[in-house]
């Protein structure tokens, strides 16, 4: 079956190619001018060649292809006075310097990355150090407050000890919830026994709240390293509650292996509702967690992949090198 194609993409495409061709000129007429002669002026044309190329969504393949289409153009027509040598000296300067708007910009999205990295273990640690002081000093005032109502309590009468007694069971609910959020916030078993526990115990809790039918299956032989275990045990945590929230599902099904050499997946599946994937283009999906799940993961050297298809549920598939 052919593919049929809008208008509107036709145009798009037709003005594409038309742009390059344009840029593809006016980049063998800057090499062509800096054979001849090399000058700032030259190299600085490159230089926004390679800048109007990047904003113009031009990858790095394909402007050196360009360069060796229009060096292969004039070394055969080229001035037979230059030396081969002296031209392929000048190219090579030439093409250096109409890439140095890529390299700046990979530069900065890697200073970007190692900031987003700090950033997220410094909210790590923030989170960790909250969770511990709602686990152990919150737990120790609903204790003091426990053991004032049953020292009062012997001097009341029985309705009021009666009163006093609903109100020690509120407070056995309130330290419940508060270790629950201390658990979440931060659980202590992902330190001390690694993701697959800690994975276990979070999917008991939403099991028992949302009454979502939970499996995991696991394949690894040894834990994976400390900041690894905490993006995905962040991702899935983020994924289970957008399950609950949005799918509509039954089932969720957590899956964990080795995925060739020096590569960890993880993948969260359900057989809910699902969603069209071009509705996550126009932003419509914006509010699921999607960007901080996929800044995490970026931050670790990893990526994420999205599949889903009305009725068909959603699988999120969370890749990350680890170290072996």
């Amino acid at each position: 079956m052919s593919e049929v194609v809008a208008p509107d993409a036709l145009v798009a495409t037709a003005t594409g190619v038309r742009a390059r061709r344009e840029l593809a000129a006016l980049y063998a007429d800057a090499l062509r001018a800096n054979l001849v002669e090399t000058s700032e002026g030259a190299l600085r044309r490159a230089y926004e060649i390679g800048r109007h190329g990047f904003s113009r969504g031009l990858g790095i393949l394909e402007l050196v292809a360009m360069h060796h289409e229009a060096l292969a153009g004039i070394s055969t027509r080229g001035p037979g006075s230059a030396a081969l040598t002296e031209q392929i000296v000048r190219a090579g300067e030439f093409l250096a310097e109409s890439l140095s708007p890529y390299e700046m910009a990979h530069r900065g999205f890697r200073e970007a990355t190692s900031a987003l990295r700090k950033l997220n273990e410094t909210m790590e640690r923030e989170i960790q150090r909250i969770a511990h002081s709602v686990h152990d000093e919150a737990g120790q005032l609903l204790d003091a407050a426990r053991l004032a109502i049953s020292v009062v309590g012997d001097d009341l009468p029985p309705m009021l000890r009666e009163r006093l007694r609903e109100v020690g069971c509120m407070l056995d609910r309130a330290e419940t919830e508060l270790r629950r959020l201390s658990h979440e916030l931060r659980p202590t078993i992902l330190d001390d026994l690694g993701l697959v526990p800690a994975l276990q115990l979070l999917a008991e809790g939403i099991s028992r709240r949302a009454g979502l039918g939970i499996r995991i299956e696991n394949s690894l032989a040894r834990r994976a390293a400390a900041k690894v275990e905490t993006v995905l045990y962040r991702v899935v945590q983020e994924a289970l509650t957008n399950v609950v929230r949005h799918a509509r599902a039954r089932n969720a099904t957590i899956q964990i292996a080795r995925r060739g050499k020096g590569n960890l997946r993880c993948s969260i599946r359900d057989d809910g509702s699902g969603f069209d994937l071009s509705t996550l283009a126009q932003g419509a999906r914006g509010g699921l967690g999607l960007v901080g799940m996929r800044e995490r993961l970026q931050a670790a050297g990893g990526k994420l992949q999205i599949r889903s298809q009305p009725g068909r549920g959603t699988e999120l598939i969370a890749d990350v090198p680890i170290e072996d």
